[in-house]
Order: C-alpha cells, then structure tokens, then sequence
C-alpha cells in the first residue's frame, strides 16, 4: 500500500513541477532555473521519506501561486499591426468603432500603419462570413470572421495572440501566459490581403455563413462588447482555451446558436467540414468541391489593392 501512495504522488508531483517549470520559464526563464534547483533539492532531501511525493506538490503548487500573479498588461512594447486596441461607442443602431485597422502593406516589415474610425449601422448588418488561413498542416489554421453590412461595407475581425517586438507565436508559449489576447478590427485589404499577397505560402479560404441577420448583429455586439473590455482590462491568450476558434464559439453559444463540442474545436483546420456537417455552410456542392471554390488566395493575389477588392475576391464563390 505505501508503494501505491508512493506512485501515485510521484505522478501528480512529475507533471505539475514540469507545468510550473514551464509556466515559469516564459515569464521569467531566471526563475524557472531557480526553481528547478529548489525542486530538485527538496526532493533529493525527501526521497526517503514515504510521504514525500505528496508533499512535493507544494513546491510547484507555489511556484504556480507566484506565476499567476503576472498580470496581463496592455502598455507593452508591442509591434506595429497590434500596437492599438479598438473600442466602440454604441448608440442604439449606430455602433462608432475606434482604432480599425488599415494598413497599406508592401511587405511584412514595409507598411503604412493606419488606424481609422468608422460608424456601422447594425441593422444593415446582413451577413457572416468565415476566413481560413492555412500556413502549413491542413489541421491546424488561423480563422477570421468577416461582418458584411452590404454596399460593400465590411469588417473583418482577428482574434490573436498579441507580441511585442522581437518575439515570434509560440503555441506551446502560448499555453502559458506569454500572449495577451487582442482582437483585430480591420479591413480585408489588410488582413486578407496581409494573408495572401504578403504571405505568399499561406492558403486562404473564404465561406458564406448560414447566419441569420439577428444571429450576425448579435454576434457584433458580443465582439465590441468584448473588445470595450479587453480595451478596460487585458486578458490572456491561450493556445487551446481562448484562441482564434474557441474564442469564435464562445461568441456563437452566446448568441444562443447550437455548436456542439467536437474535435474539431480544436483541430480547427477542419472546422469548415464541421459547419458543413451542421449546416451552417453551402451545402449545394460536395465538401471537396465547396472548399475548391472558396479558395481565394489567387483571386486576393490579382486584386491586390483594388479599392473593391472585398467583392473581387468574392467573385463566383459558392453562396455569394
């Protein structure tokens, strides 16, 4: 029996002192190594004694107790295309929204920032439409939603990790603490064409959600809402639980719109197969023949800067 306790806390002890090594280690590597050494001595010094794997615990429990008092900030060095963060101004059907951002891109590190204000009237707001971004594996992508109030007025938002200067996305960084979370207003000249024109090896992919007018403006008063707070109090990005797509469902769910758990959740590079398994895309063509035809990456190439280059790249596109 004294065996078993034994096992059982040396596993429960094992990965929480490599959790909070970890955690440490993107805040402040210097305390991470302290840490280790504190660690490792306690149980070294202990290693006799039956209870210890149940008591070590402790020493990552406070090293988790110290790590969670960083809080995240919204005053840091950050780099240019997240530097600002937007807020609205709601005044019954008239929504203000300051900082959207419209940058004109000649390359990644070439640019003429420009943050702009625009007013939207929410009940012309229409349409919903889904951007996916692929870099590299097909399981894993970047998402964008794209608010299309008609006339040729839209907005896309990115929900992302935001960096300051001199540091890349990590997703394992991002399972602690190392991002805040910031979401991007902006127009598809910049974030689309950023994605497609910039970027030269991402794919993009653009899908007409089945939204219901009502189902898109609530959608737009939860992003604003949220983006209010975010402006009055910074959050945390995390790579699994409030990225570009859970942070995307937590706004449907509270637009009280069905949207089961599944794998996909997560494994987000096929979320377009899971809105069609619901129904929530054109489900007129086969998937394989729907996601063809929402590939857009060549038609956003060949409109580059056009002034009407959100209708180019909708252009023949299945529910358009």
């Amino acid at each position: 029996m004294r065996s078993r306790w034994r096992g059982l806390g040396w596993l429960i002890a094992v990965p929480a002192a490599l959790w909070a090594f970890g955690a440490l280690w993107f805040q402040h590597p210097l305390l991470a190594l302290g840490f280790s050494g504190v660690a490792g001595l306690v149980a070294w010094r202990l290693r006799r004694q039956p209870w210890a794997p149940l008591g070590f615990p402790l020493v990552p429990a406070l090293a988790l107790s110290g790590w969670s008092l960083f809080p995240p900030r919204n005053d840091r060095n950050w780099i240019p295309e997240v530097a600002q963060t937007a807020s609205a101004e709601i005044d019954g059907d008239v929504i203000t929204l300051h900082r959207v951002r419209n940058f004109e891109w000649r390359s990644e590190t070439e640019f003429t920032p420009r943050w702009e204000t625009r007013t939207y009237r929410l009940s012309q707001l229409r349409h919903l439409d889904l951007v996916m971004t692929y870099w590299g594996t097909p399981h894993v992508c970047h998402t964008m939603l794209t608010f299309d109030f008609g006339a040729g007025v839209r907005l896309c938002v990115s929900i992302e990790a935001r960096r300051e200067h001199g540091e890349d996305y990590s997703a394992l960084a991002g399972l602690f603490r190392r991002y805040e979370l910031i979401y991007v207003f902006a127009d598809e000249r910049d974030v689309v064409r950023l994605r497609t024109r910039i970027r030269p090896n991402n794919d993009v992919y653009l899908y007409r959600l089945n939204a219901t007018p009502a189902v898109a403006q609530a959608m737009f008063l939860d992003y604003v809402r949220t983006a209010n707070a975010l402006r009055a109090r910074p959050d945390w990005y995390h790579s699994l639980t409030t990225n570009c797509s859970t942070t995307i469902r937590q706004h449907v769910r509270r637009a009280h719109i069905p949207d089961p758990w599944d794998w996909r959740v997560l494994a987000n590079g096929h979320v377009d197969s899971r809105l069609y398994d619901f129904g929530y895309v054109n489900r007129d063509l086969p998937l394989p023949e729907l996601k063809r035809r929402s590939y857009i990456t060549p038609a956003a190439r060949d409109a580059d800067a056009a002034p009407n280059f959100s209708d180019l790249i909708r252009v023949g596109r299945p529910g358009f």
